[in-house]
C-alpha cells in the first residue's frame, strides 16, 4: 500500500504531486469542443498585416498566441466601456435625483 502524499501548495511546489507520469490521463479534444466549453463563437475580421504581425509579437513576448491576445484586448475594452456607461448613467441619474430632491424642497419652502 502507497502512502497518500497530503495536497498542500508544498506538496505541489516541491513536485510530490503531479510530477508521476503513472497517474497521468491523456484527454483528446476536438475545437468544437472546446469552443463550446469556453462560449466561443468563430468571426470573420479583416486586420491590417503591419496590426496582425504587432499583435503576434506582443503575444509571442507574453507566452500567448495573437488570437487569445486580442480576445483579452477586447474583452478589456468591452468591460472598460461598460463601467464607463454606467458611471455615467449613475452620475445622471444621481444629478436628476438631487434635482427632483432641490425641487421639492423648493415648493415646500414656499
Amino acid at each position: 500500500m502507497v502512502d497518500k502524499i497530503e495536497s498542500t501548495i508544498d506538496a505541489w511546489d516541491n513536485r510530490e504531486l503531479g510530477c508521476d507520469e503513472a497517474h497521468v490521463e491523456t484527454v483528446e479534444l476536438n475545437e468544437e469542443m472546446i469552443n463550446e466549453s469556453l462560449a466561443l463563437q468563430m468571426i470573420s475580421i479583416r486586420l491590417q498585416k503591419t496590426l496582425i504581425e504587432d499583435l503576434k509579437m506582443i503575444g509571442q513576448l507574453n507566452g500567448i498566441g495573437y488570437q487569445p491576445l486580442i480576445r483579452q484586448v477586447l474583452k478589456r475594452f468591452a468591460d472598460s466601456e461598460k463601467k464607463q456607461l454606467l458611471r455615467e448613467q449613475a452620475s445622471q441619474l444621481s444629478m436628476s435625483s438631487e434635482d427632483e430632491s432641490h425641487n421639492q424642497l423648493k415648493k415646500a419652502c414656499g
